[in-house]
């Protein structure tokens, strides 16, 4: 699937919510899906910078595609981030530096989300894409 693809299928989702309280719960259920990152990169390093709640990300490369794991020490950051990692992972280097990230908006984030989570969440789109621009140039791949 293409980024946009996961993209609308996310849309999609949370269109079938009526209202908030559900939309939360879905993200909720969805940071108890998302797969754990190792306990060797919960460090330091690897928190991004800009989140309120602890946020741990790292990037792994196989097969020419972007493979990011993250976990967070709270729920609903954690719901955030899997949306992040369902969009972004499996994909080349150059799809995710290239990528318009609708979502966002179109499943009502920004509106709905506090100013802290708002801003984390950017935060990891950010660092998300950097890791991709890095291997993107250290890697010389596309």
């Amino acid at each position: 699937m293409t980024i946009n693809e996961i993209q609308d299928e996310l849309v999609e989702e949370f269109s079938l919510f009526s209202d908030w309280m559900e939309k939360y719960e879905h993200i909720i259920q969805m940071a108890k899906e998302l797969p754990m990152i190792e306990e060797r990169y919960k460090k330091d390093e690897n928190l991004i910078k800009g989140c309120q709640a602890r946020v741990w990300l790292h990037a792994g490369f196989k097969d020419g595609k972007v493979v990011f794991t993250a976990d967070s020490d709270a729920i609903i950051t954690k719901g955030l981030v899997s949306m992040v990692v369902r969009v972004l992972s499996n994909h080349t280097p150059k799809e995710i530096v290239a990528a318009d990230l609708y979502f966002v908006d179109k499943v009502g984030l920004k509106e709905h989300l506090s100013m802290t989570r708002s801003n984390g969440l950017l935060s990891m789109i950010k660092q998300m894409k950097m890791y991709a621009l890095a291997l993107q140039s250290t890697l010389n791949v596309n």
